[in-house]
């Protein structure tokens, strides 16, 4: 901890009496149309869409430090809110200030994450969430919070922390994470962060393996989410097998198990992917399988789905 205000300090500090000398603006995007049929639900097959804009403006400073801004503009942003709550077209939107003295503070004014739910992600790409009714606990984020990525020192080795404010009754959060990527092919990451929520005070811990070799990728994760309320812990295990048939091709297998405290039956997902890429287009075709789905035993809990989509980069 002592590390991490150290360096936020400094950080602050160099922000006094400094104008952006050169400047620049960079529009990124994507889309994606596709079609999916579950298993078990009146809605039967239907289309999917996304679409959304990032701008990013950045300058550096007269005292060498870089400044961006970014906003996202998403047609499904903040869907259903009215009032003060409703932001139009903006989804997420941060400020990012950096330097290879000081590291990189990142203050999400939305959709930020916190330093262990930024890697939360299981191994099998969160196949929980093409079908079940599963869902998976984090820790604490918010509008308006901060993530700071320490400057390097140790090779190989990073280091980030967050900070999340409270609220009315409910204590301010942080979290904190470390990677290594000191060995050829493999990367580990180790997360912790904490969950203020009133009467449900809670610990979320993550952490995540990949090793590629060849034309291989293995990853594994674990996630574990321990609460002081009677239920609602979480452990969950995930790991993902990928091959690279070449630079267009890729097939991927995954499975998560997912073990909910004072449940009997624990919820599993599988799935099969295959994408083929070209001139900036990702053709996927997806199935999911769930076995215990709303931690239901036998046939009541499985749900298949199978997904057909066309992404577009630009």
């Amino acid at each position: 901890m002592n590390i991490k205000k150290i360096g936020l300090t400094a950080l602050a500090a160099s922000l006094v009496s400094v104008s952006a000398h050169a400047g620049s603006l960079s529009v990124a995007g994507g889309a994606s149309i596709g079609v999916k049929d579950t298993s078990k639900t009146s809605t039967g097959k239907s289309f999917t869409m996304g679409n959304s804009v990032t701008f990013t403006g950045s300058g550096e400073l007269d005292n060498g430090m870089n400044v961006s801004i970014s906003f996202e503009l998403d047609q499904g942003a903040e869907a259903g809110t009215a009032g003060a709550a409703a932001k139009g077209p903006f989804d997420s939107h941060s400020v990012t200030v950096s330097s290879d003295e000081l590291g990189t503070l990142v203050f999400a004014g939305h959709g930020g994450s916190s330093a262990q739910s930024e890697i939360d992600t299981t191994a099998a790409g969160d196949a929980w969430n093409n079908g079940s009714n599963f869902t998976v606990s984090a820790s604490s984020t918010s509008n308006n919070m901060m993530l700071y990525t320490l400057p390097t020192f140790i090779d190989d080795v990073t280091a980030k922390v967050s900070y999340t404010p409270g609220a009315a009754g409910v204590d301010s959060a942080t979290a904190w994470r470390l990677g290594y990527t000191g060995v050829e092919g493999l990367t580990v990451d180790y997360a912790q962060g904490d969950n203020e929520t009133v009467g449900a005070k809670a610990e979320a811990t993550t952490f995540k393996a990949s090793y590629a070799y060849s034309s291989f990728t293995l990853s594994y994760s674990k996630n574990e989410y321990d609460t002081e309320a009677a239920t609602g812990g979480q452990d969950i295990d995930s790991w993902n097998l990928a091959y690279t048939v070449n630079d267009d091709l890729s097939v991927a297998y995954g499975v998560e198990t997912h073990d909910t405290e004072a449940q009997n039956v624990d919820e599993e997902a599988e799935y099969v992917n295959v994408s083929y890429t070209t001139g900036g287009v990702t053709l996927s075709a997806s199935n999911y399988m769930y076995e215990g789905d709303s931690n239901t035993a036998g046939a009541g809990g499985e749900i298949d789905r199978w997904a057909l989509s066309a992404t577009f980069a630009f």
